[in-house]
């Protein structure tokens, strides 16, 4: 009772100031795109997650979302998972958490394996397509993923939800929340263990993660502290599988073999990531509102591997003399480190009246990263030092301020304009590389990003059209080319053009796009001055496609939901180089509009949902995935398959009103027609004897299974 009368106090001392925004976080809503902004969007509930949260990784939660691929190192989702949206990948996707930036600030890249089970807070998420609202962070190449778990949950609230299935794929989540305690105050939490042992061979994952936030909420003012980590071991499977093996041996996985007899146990990848953020939300009167967080993630964990034959030179160590024989070899156990934080500020001044939205704001952050390597044990231990670090504290800095300005303004009663304009600069400084200690990268850049859009609507009719820049640093791995062949930034013209129509019982839309790259990164076939395969600048490319969408509800008890995109994603004048060992040197060859690799020319999902009584649900899910070529020569022998899915899932939901406020029960058959398909892969060519082109695939699994239980109290 003191409860629900503590949350009708609220609701109405919120209601006295016609201002509802602390149960929509302002930190978001200062980044999202609403629903007539000019850009194609998609937007996901609580509801929508939930359904699908089973133990996969949240990629595999987005993948009925429109233009997405998806693909994982294990095979079936659990553990290092990857995610394309209109053929741009993750280190182009801009990600963050409550509006704070999520992206791996050196790589660029999202491991979201380092979140485990961040689903099961997520009260939504909204997916961006194209540049997009992007505010905070590194610029978006092709799609934003904005995640929210700051909403207000004002009923107390306990949930078990538990999952089992195919290769010993367990999950185990407990959350639970106070509901508004004492007309102000809120507490959620969550612990979760996902475990599984993967479809490639001994691809196991072990996952532990805990979430936590408090808030203080009154009719002006809301203080919110979340402190949330993961903790991951994973057995490399990154390695993929020889394109020899396919038929014979799919779940074939090199690492660890290295070791003579039985692979080594320990190849395995091992990261704690734990996440600080404090937002303050304060409401001046009804027109003005602000925000401001701050904001440390801390991160450190290794990869470790078990090294044959190696040279003791190579890792600074003088021959071994033993008696008469001197030995130059020895086998070794090597550990890869990377200790960093990542920390900084966002803010943001909303103003809103009338026919206008006005938004001023921006952020800064910092990230200070070291690595070494040390060999924790050896054949020929008197070799090697005890705890011997063959490279050690290579520091890198990389900070990153950023300013915006958003504008809405109503220009009549059916026509409302967007303008948007983003001021970043990066600084960005890297004192050695494990390969090349002695090259040190200092650069600074400044990007200027503008966006502008127009949407007119009328009844149920929207129609959009926007212009977007972005620009974009080159990540560590394209500044370790050595100093004769350091990268430019990227840079990103985007037009996008939209048709929706909505009403009770259908919708359906249109969106026409246009991505025109200048100095696109890319791999071109070669091995860098250092001996690795690193992307180059190109001239000119551009991806053109169009998202088609639509549902309908045919009945009470019966919904259609699909989307499909087709798109050509092209490179007009494209160079191969393919290093040349019988020669020496390298060989070059030209090609004219090839495909942009990992690019595919139709991608499609639908789901067809059947409700046969009330609280069950049948859904019949499907995705297509055309051809993806692994480079960009548009070679059918350098490529993956296309390939169907059929997927099912049943749910079905009790509802009590004593104890057990819900239980719920879902099963789901994923890839029903157990087909055999690859998602993802990579290939590199050179000269040795002839053309020898060498070709790697991550096989996904057939038929699997998963069953989960979700108790609400």
């Amino acid at each position: 009772m003191l409860c629900a009368m503590a949350i009708k106090t609220f609701a109405q001392e919120t209601k006295k100031f016609n201002d509802t925004s602390f149960m929509k976080p302002v930190e978001v809503n200062a980044i999202r795109a609403n629903d007539k902004a000019p850009f194609a969007k998609t937007n996901l509930t609580k509801k929508d997650i939930e359904k699908n949260n089973l133990g996969q990784d949240l990629p595999y939660l987005l993948n009925q979302t429109p233009s997405v691929v998806i693909n994982s190192d294990a095979g079936n989702g659990v553990g290092y998972t990857g995610i394309r949206i209109r053929g741009t990948d993750a280190s182009r996707i801009n990600v963050t958490l409550n509006g704070i930036p999520y992206n791996d600030a050196e790589s660029q890249g999202t491991y979201f394996v380092d979140l485990p089970d961040i689903a099961s807070s997520a009260n939504s998420i909204q997916i961006q397509r194209g540049v997009g609202t992007s505010s905070n962070g590194a610029g978006s190449f092709g799609g934003n993923i904005n995640i929210s778990t700051n909403e207000i949950n004002e009923k107390q609230y306990t949930e078990f939800n538990n999952s089992y299935g195919s290769y010993n794929t367990w999950k185990n989540t407990l959350k639970f929340g106070s509901g508004i305690i004492g007309k102000h105050f809120t507490i959620d939490g969550r612990l979760s263990h996902i475990s599984s042992n993967g479809y490639i061979d001994r691809a196991a994952t072990n996952l532990k993660s805990f979430y936590f936030s408090t808030a203080y909420v009154d009719e002006k003012n809301s203080l919110r502290l979340n402190v949330f980590s993961g903790k991951e071991k994973t057995y490399q499977a990154w390695n993929g599988v020889p394109e020899s093996y396919l038929k014979t041996d799919r779940t074939y996985n090199i690492s660890g073999q290295e070791q003579p007899g039985t692979p080594y146990p320990n190849e395995t990848d091992n990261y704690t990531q734990t996440h600080y953020q404090l937002f303050y939300n304060h409401q001046f009167n009804k027109y003005w509102k602000a925000n401001a967080a701050i904001f440390l993630t801390k991160g450190k964990g290794y990869y470790e591997e078990y090294r044959a034959d190696q040279a003791l030179a190579n890792y600074g160590l003088k021959d071994y003399i033993d008696g008469t024989d001197t030995i130059t070899h020895t086998n070794l156990v090597r550990r890869k480190w990377l200790d960093n934080n990542f920390y900084g500020a966002i803010f943001s001044l909303q103003y809103l009246k009338n026919k206008t939205q006005f938004t001023f704001g921006g952020g800064w952050n910092q990230y200070d990263g070291k690595r070494y390597g040390e060999i924790i044990s050896a054949t020929v231990q008197p070799a090697v030092p005890l705890n011997y670090k063959w490279y050690g504290d290579l520091p890198a800095h990389k900070k990153d301020l950023f300013l915006y300005t958003k504008l809405t303004q109503q220009l009549s009663d059916h026509l409302q304009l967007f303008a948007d304009m983003q001021l970043r600069n990066v600084d960005y400084a890297i004192n050695g590389f494990s390969d090349n200690p002695l090259l040190v990268i200092k650069n600074n850049y400044t990007f200027l990003n503008p966006k502008i859009g127009f949407t007119y609507f009328n009844k149920n009719w929207q129609v959009y059209a926007s212009y977007a820049i972005a620009g974009k640093e080159p990540n560590r791995d394209d500044f370790e080319a050595g100093k004769t062949q350091q990268p430019k930034p990227e840079t990103l013209n985007d037009w996008e053009l939209g048709v929706e129509r909505k009403n009770k019982s259908f919708s359906y839309g249109a969106n026409l796009f246009y991505m025109k790259y200048h100095n696109q990164l890319v791999l071109i076939g070669n091995i860098n001055d250092v001996g690795s395969y690193t992307r180059t600048n190109i001239d000119n490319s551009y991806r053109l496609g169009i998202e088609l969408q639509g549902s309908i509800a045919i009945t009470g008890y019966l919904n259609i939901i699909v989307n499909l995109t087709f798109s050509q994603n092209k490179i007009k004048n494209f160079t191969e180089l393919i290093d040349d060992y019988d020669n020496g040197g390298t060989i070059t060859n030209q090609y004219n509009k090839t495909d942009i690799s990992f690019s595919p020319a139709a991608v499609g999902a639908g789901s067809i949902n059947i409700i046969p009584v009330k609280n069950a649900e049948i859904s019949l899910l499907s995705k297509y995935v055309s051809r993806q070529y692994l480079d960009n020569t548009s070679q059918t022998s350098r490529s993956l398959n296309a390939y169907y899915l059929q997927d099912i899932r049943l749910s079905y939901t009790f509802f009590s009103t004593r104890i057990l406020k819900a239980a719920n029960i879902i099963v789901q058959f994923n890839n029903i027609f157990n087909k055999q398909y690859e998602a993802n892969g990579y290939t590199f060519s050179y000269y040795y004897g002839g053309l020898t082109t060498e070709n790697y695939y991550f096989p996904m699994a057939p038929f699997n299974a998963m069953v989960g239980l979700n108790l609400r109290f």
